[in-house]
């Protein structure tokens, strides 16, 4: 988690709807005034990704290891570099490690749990605000 002062975007969830994890997650918060983002349906930009490497601090981190694509595509993730995570980040959606909880300042990515506390943390501090 990161913070950047500079980011002034909607809050967003980019997620899949056939992922169990994504869904289970999404149905522990109020995100009514999120923008939930099917990135199956809806792919991530350019322009989202880049929102994301800025509080993110890379594109590995933003990078899911477990895709399937990566033995389809017969990748070696240890030979890759930042440049080509984005391209495979911005290639297929699988890449995404999801959920991607994206506030105005904060990035929360992925299902580890030290990501879901300080996610449950950021939704108990707005309750409480």
């Amino acid at each position: 988690m990161k913070k950047n002062p500079y980011f002034r975007r909607m809050k967003k969830v980019f997620y899949l709807k056939t992922c169990d994890t994504c869904r289970k997650i999404l149905g522990q918060y109020d995100t009514r005034d999120w923008e939930l983002r099917e990135i199956k349906i809806n792919p991530i930009t350019e322009e989202e990704i880049e929102d994301m490497y800025k509080l993110a601090g890379s594109y590995e981190a933003l990078f899911n290891k477990k895709s399937n694509q990566i033995k389809l595509q017969e990748l070696d993730p240890k030979t890759l570099q930042e440049k080509d995570y984005k391209e495979l980040l911005l290639d297929h959606y699988t890449f995404l490690k999801r959920p991607v909880f994206l506030t105005e300042e904060e990035i929360f990515v992925g299902s580890d749990k030290i990501n879901l506390g300080k996610l449950k943390d950021y939704f108990l501090s707005k309750k409480e605000n």
